[in-house]
């Protein structure tokens, strides 16, 4: 199983910005696409971005233009930059490594995030 921890949540007013960071910090490395997701009190779990194995990102609509995700392969570490954030995007945020039919890491506990307007 691949290893992966979240970090760098925290409480920002709106329009505030936070860098989530995504630690493979077990002995098998993902080679996959590392992905970020976000669960909403009381909302399902929904997709945010990617960042497959050659760099490839894709980005919800939601956070289209104020999200980054990148990836430091030395560290293995992969970012999700948070841009002009909204109170809608207060979640708990979580990082997994998956393949396009399989996963290769359980949820973990996430990192929240609260914005506040």
């Amino acid at each position: 199983q691949v290893q992966l921890v979240e970090s760098g949540g925290g409480s920002v007013q709106t329009g505030g910005s936070l860098r989530l960071s995504c630690a493979d910090s077990g002995y098998i490395p993902c080679i996959y696409a590392m992905n970020w997701y976000r669960q909403a009190p009381g909302k399902e779990r929904e997709f945010v971005s990617v960042i497959g194995s050659d760099g490839k990102t894709t980005y919800a609509d939601s956070v289209k233009g104020r999200f980054t995700i990148s990836k430091d392969k030395a560290k293995k570490m992969v970012y999700l930059q948070m841009n002009s954030l909204k109170p809608e995007d207060t979640a708990i945020y979580y990082c997994r490594c998956c393949s396009s039919d399989y996963c290769y890491s359980q949820w973990g506990q996430g990192t929240q995030v609260t914005v506040s307007s």
